[in-house]
């Protein structure tokens, strides 16, 4: 029989071995082309066209879902000019087009964009471009993101319910391979009917609450239903494929449930009356059904997770199946000991999920190591975005729940029992529990143990808020890919400026007689992710102190086209400082014309021209 210290030192030594495939992996691996993210616009973002388009279209790394609602598009007053509904342009699933009425003036165009990735999350935005040339007034796409955006309260119970829809997955399937795979007889425990109850019920539960909310969160409405029926969109196409899914789940789950009763009717004391060869065909087949069933579950989060997208999706789809399945022999196959430790668990049944455990951390830490490098792709995207923080997160978390194990194991070492007596102990995930040699057991061991794997559950839990965390945001790949899309050029490359932060000062005396009636004002113009500029002016007086006035304007022009001036709405944002947004899309020679009121009766406007976008 091996030894204790020999299942170490092999443990320890395939640790090492992963440890330094992930490195190596993780270290070469390139960049790669975003999925379900924007890639491109026609009209480019912050462009100047010289006639109206016929339509709006919007290319994404993905297939796409259109709501009703995808796309909308505000001339500068605020009024929609889109018509009809929005399609897929010739017919490609990554593409979302709507048409507009014709006869546009010439002015700044704002699009709000919301749509469905094909790994279900929606993901949405909004830009700018303008018709002739920009115009005074526009509809802020800063202040449409937040119209892009899932309802807070959705957004929460929705992710509440799949972070529940985990955990039951994780305790449902785990419980049941530790019943079939470590402990037969625990099928008929109290307490092991309970968890298996409770799993059952918890992602029947969850995946109904899921379907519920799936509408709104998609559609970005709220909990409620609008007070005015005529505001609902006559027509709501939500993505087919999710509803699909969960109903798939949900027949898995009935079919589940009838294979509880059996497990339950089966796998507990052996009937002297049946020959053993027919016991032992039965526990096959009961194997074979939990897992075909755990299986199909799982896969019901591969196929619209992440991994649904992108390269090498046939791989990828079974890897992600056979790591939710080993993160649930582990973790429900842990809450299943700790139920255990209340009834008579034999050491048989420690040694067996010993075992498994080992075989599911090794699982986990492959299939991880692949997810990592598809998800993720380059060193830079695992400190530089958050999915790949989240994952460092997890990966921190499983490697406390790793060292909990061996802190485990090494109190379980002091609870010798003679052999066939049950043991009360916790479980590691790297070595198989210690030959039972004697004396009898501790107490007070024992209970050290209890709350060594109390501790171990308590990691788990966390690892799948992470996890689920993970499942909501976008890939590494994806992230770094977006933020490499640059909006697209304008009608030519010398009429639009380049994204580089332009700073200009300009001194101001109201005429005033108090300390903030007379200073310096600093404006930057910081490029806008959805076009044009975000604007700070900072006022300062002339002890370098902020300076607080009641009112701040701005406004810009181009003599050389005859433009402007185009106000810029100024909020206060704390003391002598102001932000705001303006759709500067032409290079020239910009005027800036500052006004600033220091009391009731004292004002001033000054002036200081700027080259913008000149090289």
């Amino acid at each position: 029989m091996t030894t204790g210290s020999a299942w170490t030192r092999r443990a320890a030594g395939a640790l090492v071995a992963l440890l330094a495939a992930v490195l190596a992996v993780l270290g070469t691996a390139g960049t790669a082309s975003a999925h379900g993210a924007l890639d491109s616009t026609d009209p480019a973002q912050g462009s100047v066209v010289a006639r109206q388009p016929s339509a709006v279209t919007l290319t994404f790394g993905e297939g796409v879902t259109l709501p009703a609602e995808a796309l909308r598009v505000f001339d500068p007053a605020g009024g929609r000019v889109d018509t009809g509904t929005p399609d897929h342009a010739g017919g490609k699933a990554e593409t979302a087009r709507i048409a507009l009425r014709g006869g546009l003036a010439d002015g700044t165009y704002t699009v709000a964009w919301r749509v469905v990735s094909a790994d279900s999350h929606p993901i949405g935005g909004a830009f700018t471009f303008s018709v002739g040339a920009p115009s005074a007034s526009a509809v802020s796409a800063e202040s449409l993101q937040g119209s892009t955006d899932t309802d807070g309260l959705i957004g929460f119970l929705y992710g509440a319910a799949r972070l529940a829809a985990y955990a039951a997955f994780a305790l449902l399937a785990g419980a049941v391979a530790f019943v079939l795979l470590c402990w037969p007889a625990g099928a008929a425990a109290r307490s092991v009917q309970r968890l298996l109850v409770a799993g059952w019920v918890a992602l029947l539960g969850s995946t109904v609450v899921l379907m519920m909310l799936r509408g709104a969160y998609e559609q970005g409405g709220g909990i409620a239903p609008p007070a005015d029926p005529a505001t609902a969109p006559a027509h709501v196409d939500l993505d087919e494929r999710i509803y699909l899914v969960l109903a798939a789940r949900l027949l898995l789950l009935v079919v589940s449930g009838v294979f509880l009763v059996l497990l339950v009717g089966q796998s507990g004391q052996p009937d002297p009356e049946q020959p053993e060869r027919s016991q032992a065909r039965s526990r096959t087949r009961l194997r074979l059904a939990g897992l075909a069933l755990a299986v199909g579950l799982s896969a019901t989060w591969a196929v619209t997770n992440h991994s649904s997208e992108g390269a090498q999706v046939w791989l990828a789809v079974p890897v992600t199946a056979l790591h939710l399945l080993a993160m649930a022999a582990w973790l429900g196959g842990l809450a299943t000991l700790l139920s255990g430790l209340r009834d008579d668990l034999p050491a048989t049944a420690v040694e067996r999920f010993s075992r498994l455990a080992f075989v599911s951390v090794t699982v986990l830490v492959l299939t991880g190591l692949y997810r990592s490098w598809r998800e993720v792709g380059s060193w830079d995207a695992l400190f530089s975005t958050g999915y790949g923080r989240l994952l460092l997160v997890k990966v921190g978390l499983v490697a406390l729940m790793v060292a909990a194990a061996w802190v485990s194991r090494s109190r379980l070492a002091r609870l010798r029992t003679t052999a066939g007596t049950p043991v009360h102990a916790a479980v590691t995930a790297g070595a198989p529990a210690p030959d039972p040699v004697e004396p009898p057991q501790a107490p007070p061991a024992r209970a050290a143990l209890r709350r060594s794997v109390l501790a171990e559950a308590a990691v788990a839990v966390a690892v799948l808020v992470v996890t689920t965390l993970l499942t909501a945001t976008s890939p590494g790949r994806n992230a770094n890919a977006a933020t490499a899309t640059a909006p697209g050029p304008a009608a030519t490359a010398a009429n639009r400026a380049p994204a580089r932060t332009t700073t200009v000062r300009i001194p101001y005396d109201t005429g005033g007689t108090t300390p903030s009636a007379r200073g310096t004002a600093t404006v930057e113009l910081v490029p806008a992710k959805a076009g044009g500029y975000a604007v700070r002016v900072i006022l300062r007086d002339p002890a370098g102190k902020p300076a607080e006035v009641p009112e701040a304007r701005l406004a810009f022009s181009l003599p050389a086209r005859d433009l402007g001036p185009l106000q810029v709405a100024l909020r206060s944002d704390g003391a002598g400082r102001w932000t705001g947004t303006v759709p500067l899309a032409l290079a020239g020679e910009w005027k800036a014309l500052l006004t600033v009121r220091s009391s009731d009766i004292d004002m001033a406007t000054s002036t200081r021209s700027f080259p913008l976008g000149q090289s």
